[in-house]
Formats: C-alpha cells, structure tokens, sequence
C-alpha cells in the first residue's frame, strides 16, 4: 500500500511538514509506503475552465499537476496537509487540487483521503471543511482520527509542542492504515461498488 502526502505549505519543513512527518511515522512502521510532495512552494497557477482535459486526459499546464497524476493514480491513499489563511487553505494548495481533482479522469473510488490543517489559533474547522470536500465528491473514504485533524504552530517547529495535536496525527495515520486494509481486503473480496452512468443535471432547462 502506499500513500501519496501533499504538503501544501510554502514553508517546506514548518509546522505542517512536523505534521505530516508525525503521521509518516507511523505509516513506515505499519509497512505502508509514502511519498510527500511539497507543493506550497510551487508556482501553480489556477483551473481556467478550458476543459481541454476532457480532451487529453492532462491539464493543458504543464506543471506540477501533471507529474502529481501519475502518482495520485498509483496511490491507495492521500493526505492533504496545509496551513490555515483566512480561515482557508493556502490558495496554491487550491489550484493544485482543484486542477488535479478535476484533469485525472481516473476512477478515484475507495481510495483513502485524509486532511490536516495547521494554525497559530483560527480557521481550522473551515479549512478541515474545504480540504475534505475534494475526497467526498469523488467517492474516496475520508479518514478521522481522535478529533478535527489540526495542529497547532505559528513559529517555524512550535507544532513540535502540541501533544494533542501530534498524537491526533499519529491516531489518524493508524485509523487510515486500519481503513486502507479494509478497502484492500473488501476489494479483493466484493470488488468495488457498482457505479451508475452519471446523472448530470443543472437548473437550466
């Protein structure tokens, strides 16, 4: 099993990347496989709705999007870490899900997702919020651990003195690890759920 890590922080080692390591951890000791890609510190610009993906099965920007698909494809699972701006995610963060998300045409069900946001002190349920977003709409799982999947830290390695904070990676990595097996072992067994044709509709007729 392997699990892809996305580190949305421009600060390539700060609190979100201690984060993510208390997580990758546990990962290494349980025998799953992760990789962590920094893209907070990428120059990612946003989706601009030109569709020609639906055409290529690749974003028409040749960037760190397109080097992520192969992997995301490859991966059981995926966590997404960023800090907290506005009550928000980094927005480089955004543009690279979003045009991520939307270019792999791949069929992303059952994959585990887990999200984990850092703050000095606010925004953390938003955040938590609109990071989950990307892995329900695609019918992945989503992963939870003891509590909101948050971390506190403003200084480069204040993240190191939250307890709670770093036990709640640990108990996520664990839980998601326990869920991927489960997929695994359900998958082998039943195979995955029957998909209908999508029904897109909108409100103009």
């Amino acid at each position: 099993m392997k699990v892809l890590m996305i580190n949305g922080s421009p600060h390539q080692k700060g609190n979100t990347f201690i984060a993510l390591r208390e997580m990758e951890k546990v990962f290494q000791q349980e025998g799953v496989e992760t990789e962590i890609l920094h893209v907070g510190n990428q120059d990612i610009r946003g989706c601009i709705g030109c569709r020609k993906c639906g055409e290529t099965g690749r974003c028409v920007f040749q960037d760190l999007v397109n080097e992520a698909a192969p992997k995301f494809q490859a991966c059981d699972g995926l966590v997404v870490g960023s800090p907290v701006y506005y009550a928000s995610a980094n927005a480089t963060l955004v543009a690279f899900l979003t045009r991520l998300f939307y270019s792999t045409r791949f069929d992303k069900t059952m994959k585990v997702g887990a999200s984990v946001v850092v703050a000095r002190r606010g925004g953390l349920s938003a955040t938590f919020d609109e990071l989950n977003k990307f892995f329900t709409i695609s019918g992945m799982p989503v992963a939870s651990g003891q509590y909101w999947n948050s971390v506190h830290g403003q200084m480069p390695g204040e993240a190191e003195q939250d307890a709670e904070g770093l036990q709640g990676m640990r108990t996520l990595a664990r839980n998601m690890t326990f869920l991927l097996r489960g997929v695994e072992l359900a998958k082998e067994k039943y195979g995955l759920p029957e998909r209908e044709p999508f029904e897109r509709t909108n409100f103009i007729r």
